[in-house]
């Protein structure tokens, strides 16, 4: 009996895989977390692996992000077979290369930081230390710069400390989920997803975003609904790496 159920997974399986024609990166970042665990049980629903960027953010429960009372999220999200990379830990962000091989570091309320190397990799480990103790496993060699700004000097850093691939996204799957929702309304954002995205696109959207009025995130359940009725399928950034 065991041997014939197993059999039956395999067959199924494979069908999966032959209608599966194209596929598609799903990647997530930090942010206010107010809708992580709905996220987190879309993906289960749909049997979605997804990428996650995590730093250690202010979070609508008035803790962080990467505080030990987020750890069973984490936790859970890696034995759902998730992947994930350094977002930095602090989230600020770098904006240009410097003389003497540094770069300007800058938070959102504008505080400014010099870093050489190893202020880079400190900023980037900082991140997966954390993480290996709230979630019980490291980050996957991908990183991701807040707001995806990225210099030529950060760039080199993080290979130098085993960050070796800086994750962007494709214009078609920045999913618009930071956008103004009067501008933006989440309709349109999904119907422009569904029509633009191709094969091998990298999507982009947060586990929760502070300024938006109508949240983009219930927007997650039909986008991944009509895709796979497209044919596409979804695998996380580092299986992506395996393909090429």
């Amino acid at each position: 009996m065991g041997f014939i159920s197993y059999l039956t997974r395999l067959a199924a399986s494979a069908l999966l895989a032959a209608a599966c024609e194209k596929t598609l990166y799903l990647t997530l970042d930090t942010g206010s977390m107010g809708p992580a665990e709905e996220i987190a049980a879309v993906l289960r629903k749909h049997k979605v692996k997804a990428t996650f960027f995590v730093a250690n953010e202010k979070t609508t429960r008035g803790d962080m992000s990467m505080d030990a009372s987020w750890a069973p999220f984490w936790k859970s999200l890696a034995a759902d077979g998730h992947a994930f990379g350094s977002h930095t830990y602090r989230h600020w962000y770098f904006r240009r290369d410097l003389p003497g091989g540094k770069v300007s570091y800058v938070s959102k309320d504008g505080k400014r930081e010099t870093l050489d190397r190893a202020g880079v990799c400190r900023e980037l480990r900082q991140s997966e230390q954390v993480f290996q103790t709230i979630a019980g496993r490291g980050y996957d060699k991908i990183w991701r710069a807040p707001g995806g700004k990225t210099t030529p000097f950060v760039l080199k850093s993080a290979r130098s400390c085993g960050f070796l691939e800086h994750v962007g996204w494709s214009p078609a799957g920045f999913l618009g989920d930071e956008l103004s929702s009067e501008k933006y309304p989440n309709q349109i954002l999904l119907r422009s997803a569904v029509r633009d995205l191709k094969d091998g696109d990298i999507l982009l959207m947060h586990l929760g975003i502070w300024s938006r009025k109508d949240p983009f995130w219930p927007m997650l359940d039909p986008l991944l609904t009509q895709l796979k009725a497209r044919g596409f399928c979804f695998a996380t950034i580092p299986e992506r790496g395996r393909r090429q």
